[in-house]
């Protein structure tokens, strides 16, 4: 009998309230970078033209990451509930399968994550460049 067999109703619900707290995380990603942009475009003027190329480069960059890691994490969390419903209604193959892509949607947006971050980094260290002249 496979481990996966043992996969309860209540495995997938473990995950709501992680996926939902991530999820507001990255909103709060999305709203901060929203802000940067406009504060980014009013002071382009007072800025360097290659500072300013360098950070719409980054900020670019970094909304599509936000775009995909909300798109993987929603999906992950479609995803466990789909795994929870299969399992209730008794199909628990179509629960298992659906709660495994559930956990690799959720990894990739966590990596995406980690990417994201590291970006966030460099973008920082342009502004610092920026205030060290």
């Amino acid at each position: 009998m496979s481990r996966l067999a043992d996969l309860s109703l209540t495995t997938p619900a473990l995950l709501f309230p992680a996926i939902s707290l991530l999820l507001l995380a990255y909103t709060n990603r999305f709203l901060v970078i929203a802000q940067l942009i406009r504060e980014l475009n009013r002071r382009s003027k007072d800025v360097e033209p290659d500072l300013t190329r360098r950070q719409i480069r980054n900020l670019k960059k970094r909304v599509q990451l936000i775009k995909w890691m909300q798109f993987y994490g929603a999906l992950g969390f479609l995803l466990c509930t789909f795994s929870m419903a299969c399992l209730f209604f008794t199909y628990p193959r179509w629960g298992e399968i659906a709660f495994g892509i559930s956990l690799m949607a959720m990894v990739i947006s966590l990596v995406l994550s980690l990417y994201e971050i590291s970006i966030s980094v460099n973008a920082l260290n342009i502004e610092l460049e920026h205030m060290e002249r």
